[in-house]
């Protein structure tokens, strides 16, 4: 039996010092994760050109040996829009060679994901580029075509949009969302007469002219949802998901979901889902594609920490996470057991026990075990040493890890010896990714699985929930909030200092991974919020 054991300087894990035992073999895995036969190729249009968007989704398919045919990377949106006109040409291009596709409705639609809130497109230019999608499986009747989309979402104030709204949100966000969750619950239950009063105060606040430019984007887009839906209804998409982003229990995005549950009704989950979520779509859909190209139908078993566990209702969602959940099997083509024993994986889910979230960036991230972090360690552990293949979705808080989880993980010597593990953005970010990375690593070397984990730990862990906050702190003597959103001048200093700060996380938390020391790091929109870990390929 290999023996794991930490130490500041070394660490001895896994495939980094060929420690056979460190996961469960995979001789001893079941038919659904073996090795997947018949590789296949996947034309990927992601929904944007963020890394987790994009390579990220991508490489755990790469690995197992599928061709995966990404677009370049400059017709994709971002921040800004992208070139739908080109990327839809290149996609067309491409068609005849897949043999599946995985496809964002709102790359091709609208120019990207922060294009589809801010766009100024006619009603003709929408339906002729919905087009285009249903036009998919006409250039290739083989392929099988899973697309994924969003409903506009409904950030809860004008901080909280990031600056990926229209320039009046920024001033008028609060009021707009407490306006448009009013008009929902005025349509669902009825108001009182304090709230009918609240909704005229409100009403008088935000101007005539930014509430109709805001709910007659949204009409555009909830009629283009209503056609995409149509098309899965139809047969023309094998799938589609449509996902609830920054969503709330009331807001326009809740009307309008409840407003197209009621249209779909009609239509079977296996066809169409509309879930809590939008950022962790094109992982499940690679792993369904890679699933269903395999014949292979993962079994997975579900664990929460203890306390609230599934029912909790995380931050921008409006569903209990067991719900999300339980939408993300059936999107990845998966299976729930309730026995480990019968699992080809386990998603350990780490629940804040009393169902309230904190922030990765917040002060008290500093590894004081606020959520029994200690047990839940234990809890991974005792699955890992009965022979299980075990991944973590990390989400007691928003927008990076638990540093108490990370840290009892690292000293328990169980980081390497997971097949997943996420803590990135929102709640239904990380279980997503965890659950459709987990299924597919679990067929995969041991020397492959380190390098995608590494990944998250350097992203979720090092950068998000410590290194980041680190250089905020030492860029607040600048007193210009708008340098988190775009750091301007700032970018080549403030990437230098992360770069250097991220080495010395990963030399003080992390094995000797080779190359490791020379990580390269950048801003893919020029702002703090989102980084990109560069690891050299030897």
């Amino acid at each position: 039996m290999c023996v794991a054991v930490f130490a500041a300087v070394a660490l001895v894990i896994g495939s980094f010092a060929g420690c056979a035992s460190a996961r469960p073999s995979q001789k001893e895995a079941s038919a659904g994760t073996q090795a997947a036969q018949g590789k296949g190729t996947i034309l990927f249009v992601p929904h944007d050109d963020r890394p987790t968007s994009r390579e990220q989704s991508a490489e755990a398919v790469e690995k197992l040996g599928y061709t995966v045919l990404m677009p370049p990377k400059e017709m994709l949106g971002g921040i800004e829009e992208g070139k739908p006109d080109e990327l839809w040409q290149w996609a067309a291009s491409q068609a005849v060679r897949a043999d599946a596709a995985v496809v964002s409705t709102d790359s091709i639609i609208y120019g990207g994901l922060v294009a589809s809130r801010k766009h100024e497109l006619s009603e003709e230019e929408l339906a002729e580029r919905v087009g285009r999608i249903e036009s998919l499986k006409k250039l290739n009747p083989k392929m099988k075509v899973y697309a994924f989309g969003s409903l506009m979402r409904t950030p809860s104030s004008g901080p909280a949009s990031g600056g990926e709204e229209p320039s009046y949100y920024l001033t008028y966000g609060s009021q707009i969302f407490r306006k448009s969750g009013l008009l929902d619950k005025k349509d669902a239950s009825g108001l009182t007469p304090a709230e009918q009063q609240e909704l005229q105060s409100l009403t008088n606040d935000v101007p005539a002219g930014v509430w109709d430019d805001w709910m007659g984007r949204r009409e555009k887009n909830f009629a283009v949802d209503e056609k995409l839906i149509d098309l899965a209804r139809q047969g023309r998409l094998d799938y589609f998901v449509l996902g609830k982003d920054d969503n709330a229990p009331l807001s326009a995005t809740h009307f309008e979901s409840r407003k197209l549950a009621e249209a779909s009704a009609d239509v079977p989950d296996s066809r169409f889902q509309m879930l809590a979520g939008i950022d962790e779509f094109s992982m499940l859909l690679l792993a369904r594609a890679v699933n269903d190209l395999s014949h292979t139908m993962p079994f997975v078993n579900v664990q929460y920490n203890w306390g609230v566990g599934g029912a909790m209702v995380p931050d921008y969602s409006d569903e209990p996470i067991a719900d999300s959940i339980r939408s993300d099997l059936l999107i990845a083509g998966a299976v729930s057991v309730p026995d480990p024993a019968k699992a080809d994986l386990v998603l350990l889910v780490n629940t804040p026990p009393y169902g309230r979230m904190g922030y990765g960036n917040g002060a008290d991230n500093d590894g004081t075990d606020y959520y029994d972090a200690a047990s839940f360690a234990q809890f991974v552990g005792n699955f890992i040493a009965a022979g299980h293949r075990v991944a973590i979705a990390d989400i007691t808080r928003t927008n990076g890890s638990d540093n108490a989880l990370m840290n009892a993980l690292r000293d328990n010597a169980l980081l390497f010896r997971l097949y997943g593990y996420a803590g990135w953005n929102t709640a239904t970010n990380s279980v997503g990714f965890a659950l459709g990375q987990g299924m597919l690593n679990v067929r995969l070397p041991d020397a492959d699985v380190d390098r995608l984990l590494l990944e998250r730990y350097l992203d979720d862990w090092g950068y998000q929930a410590n290194v980041r906050t680190q250089v905020m702190n030492q860029l607040s003597w600048l007193q210009d909030p708008a340098v988190y959103l775009n750091l301007g001048r700032y970018e080549v200093p403030t990437q230098l200092r992360v770069t250097r700060l991220l080495r010395q996380f990963a030399a003080q938390n992390l094995p000797p991974y080779p190359g490791v020391d020379r990580l390269d790091f950048y801003f893919p929109w020029h702002r703090m919020f989102i980084g990109g870990v560069v690891l050299p390929e030897k």
